[in-house]
């Protein structure tokens, strides 16, 4: 019987899918639990030593025999402590220990409580992995702390830390079988050309296999799963991910539904986006989705084919749709306008609303600050794109966005490739798009920041061309100004809408949408 501490037999479980058969074992109340799993696991040999300082060691000689993984498991407090000198040695051995130290809930640290200290980063750099296990109480911390235990356990040429808080009583052996826990795998670059191959035979040999392409761009994407989202038969079993920010949560949520993802990027990093990672590939993602769609020129694949078709009608839907006068008509003109642009360009997007606009009208790549979504930095980041090209690069932006960076304009390097399309509808304007939200007395004033101001005496500080727009025909003008107008200093184009007349307009963009999108 194992015992009923779920952290616990989380880990055990991906101790053994991982190939971990020896643990060095340390006395203890609080790593109680923990000793008695591996000692009741008959895949795992114990070795009991009293001497943290010396366990550490004893673990580290035998990983260097085995040449693989050795756990060494200590109580809470001092105890973790002692291993520092063991893992410092591994560490520059490249020795891969796993470090297991049971500890006290979170909320009695600093608290005067016995043998209680900050254990989390209590090992610094010499661990090449830190992690702290939750107390799972429902499916999203189970999957939490599976994916943190499996991305402890991929690292296979240093030490790393599972650091297990575990809360009272301690002494509960009631569980029948470990659980059966998802195992993520690391295909390391060694062989490019065989792991590029073999991701390809897996993609179409797949029943439904997608290809998803985050950050620079997932056009239209949110609209096509807003329609197939329902229908089991639009529903991946195998999604080949090549990173990059996906900015709509319903694509998330969907993509949650698939049964398995092999995720490629350049680090080797677990990035479980979608809750259902198992193997992790370190290389190009470029390369393996370009080799991924010449396959499917060769051999069209009737599930890729199903989701273009989808996606064919959002788009024409999103072609046809002529908004009023708003935010949106403002990004739909600049697309059009632009897609006849003669010279080569960059776009920057905003976060907020401007992104969620580029994924309906753009057609060609764009950068967007989606790392950590902050509004920060969007214009500073698009400055500085411009002052190390001569090609044209223009920046979407909304109000709040503009002005909270607007010193990325005070700045001497900057000439007149960079373009400005500043979208100030007088607040944040998503905050009207969230349900619920409108019930608070605070929304407009206080967390939409609702304003009155234009960027014109910005414009005029900084040697900034300006103009501004309020109806369709003088933003069609301006759009036709900024982008082909020849300048020695930026362009901004400002245009002035309706916060509620751009939500009307988006609302009615999604709600024409879903009766002309059947499957």
């Amino acid at each position: 019987m194992y015992s009923n501490k779920e952290n616990v037999n989380i880990l055990t479980a991906l101790l053994v899918a991982h190939g971990v058969t020896h643990a060095v074992v340390c006395p203890g109340s609080r790593n109680a639990p923990i000793v008695h799993n591996l000692n009741e696991c008959p895949a795992i040999a114990c070795f009991p030593v009293t001497d943290e300082r010396s366990a550490g060691f004893y673990a580290l000689g035998m990983a260097q025999a085995l040449g693989k993984p050795v756990a060494v498991c200590v109580t809470s407090g001092t105890a973790l402590l002692n291993l520092a000198p063991a893992v410092a040695e591994a560490f520059y051995q490249h020795v891969p220990l796993v470090v297991i130290s049971a500890d006290r809930p979170p909320q009695w640290i600093d608290q005067l409580d016995g043998q209680t200290l900050p254990q989390p980063d209590a090992l610094g750099r010499f661990v090449k992995k830190a992690v702290t296990l939750p107390e799972p109480h429902d499916d999203e911390s189970r999957w939490f702390c599976n994916r943190l235990v499996n991305e402890a356990l991929l690292e296979r040429h240093a030490p790393v830390h599972i650091n297990v808080p575990i809360s009272e009583p301690l002494f509960g052996f009631t569980v029948e079988t470990l659980p059966d826990e998802r195992r993520i795998e690391l295909i390391e670059a060694t062989t490019p050309n065989y792991v590029l191959s073999h991701i390809c035979h897996m993609f179409m040999q797949a029943q439904r296999p997608m290809l998803i392409a985050g950050q620079p761009l997932n056009s239209l994407l949110d609209e096509a799963v807003m329609l197939a989202d329902g229908d089991a038969g639009f529903v991946p079993d195998f999604v080949l991910y090549t990173g990059g920010s996906i900015v709509s949560k319903r694509v998330k949520r969907f993509l949650r539904k698939a049964k398995e993802t092999w995720v490629v990027n350049r680090t080797g990093e677990v990035t479980d986006t979608f809750m259902n990672l198992t193997h992790v590939v370190e290389g190009d993602g470029d390369e393996v989705a370009d080799l991924v769609r010449f396959q499917l020129e060769q051999n069209p694949h009737p599930f890729v084919n199903k989701w273009n078709e989808l996606l064919a009608k959002v788009r024409q839907h999103a072609d046809a749709y002529r908004p009023a006068y708003s935010q949106m008509a403002a990004v739909r003109a600049f697309e059009l306008q632009l897609s006849s642009e003669m010279e080569d360009f960059w776009v920057h997007y905003a976060n907020s609303t401007a992104i969620r606009l580029a994924n309906i009208y753009a057609r060609h790549p764009v950068y967007c600050n989606r790392g950590v979504n902050g509004i920060e930095g969007s214009l500073s980041t698009a400055a500085g794109f411009s002052c190390v090209t001569d090609e044209k690069v223009f920046c979407v932006i909304g109000d709040l966005s503009f002005f909270y960076d607007q010193n990325a304009l005070w700045n001497q390097n900057l000439r007149g490739n960079l373009r400005v399309l500043l979208l100030n509808n007088g607040r944040g304007g998503i905050f009207n798009q969230l349900r619920g939200l409108e019930q608070s007395p605070a929304r407009d004033s206080l967390v939409a920041a609702c304003h009155q101001t234009s960027a014109e005496g910005i414009c005029q500080q900084n040697y900034v061309a300006y103009q501004k727009a309020t109806d369709m025909d003088s933003m069609q003008q301006g759009i036709r100004w900024l982008l082909q107008t020849k300048s020695e200093h930026p362009l901004l184009l400002e245009v002035l809408t309706d916060v509620n007349e751009d939500e009307r307009v988006m609302k009615d963009y999604y709600h024409e949408q879903k009766p002309e999108g059947g499957h």
